[in-house]
């Protein structure tokens, strides 16, 4: 059985994450490739749907699954709490399904020490200037929250080096074929390789 790939993605509030994995996503067929959904305590955004964009919950049900130590990692961001299910996460990788967690530093660091297997791509913006103009124009926060998540940028950036892959989103185009370009170079490993064309391999080496 082929056993699927676990990405860790991070970047600051504003840098592209998300339309990145969304955009890499729709070209990928469903059995091959899936964002994980991630529990969370925050208020509903307009246009989100509960199990499409998070699993919405309330603080105690939260506490209630780390009690069960049910989540991969965990954080508290901006107040709120968000949560990765492990149980999710280990049925799509041992069905082949490349899985991407959209997830800040602090749940990489947890997710790396429970998945050292997993790969980490950490997203930038292309300056400060240009990040405070996407979170402005996304039109979802208040100017105290944008003033908040500006300041935090800096301390998110620190941690670049953990990833495994830097991709800076100044053209999005080129940033989601860089993307692709990191999948693809993952597939192509020989371990992968191996997995996918055994018999091949097998074929390949027989005495003729």
């Amino acid at each position: 059985m082929i056993q699927g790939t676990l990405y860790i993605i991070s970047a600051p509030s504003g840098a592209g994450k998300s339309s990145l994995i969304q955009a890499l996503l729709k070209t990928q067929p469903t059995y091959d490739s899936r964002v994980s959904i991630s529990h969370t305590t925050r208020p509903m955004r307009p246009g989100e749907v509960d199990g499409e964009h998070y699993y919405f919950i309330s603080v105690d049900e939260f506490k209630l699954l780390i009690e069960k130590n049910a989540f991969l990692e965990h954080a508290e961001v901006f107040g709120n709490f968000y949560g990765t299910s492990l149980a999710a996460i280990e049925t799509m990788l041992n069905k082949g399904i490349d899985v991407f967690l959209d997830i800040d530093w602090q749940g990489a660091q947890q997710v790396r020490m429970r998945c050292p297997y997993a790969r980490s791509i950490f997203i930038l913006p292309p300056s400060k200037d240009e990040l405070e103009r996407r979170l402005i124009g996304r039109g979802q926060d208040s100017e105290d929250v944008i003033r908040q998540r500006m300041q935090k940028a800096v301390s998110e950036i620190t941690h670049y080096n953990e990833y495994d892959y830097i991709i800076i989103n100044d053209d999005f185009e080129t940033a989601l074929s860089d993307l692709r370009a990191i999948l693809r170079s993952e597939r192509l490993q020989t371990n992968r390789q191996y997995q996918r064309h055994e018999m091949l391999l097998s074929k390949l080496l027989a005495d003729s």
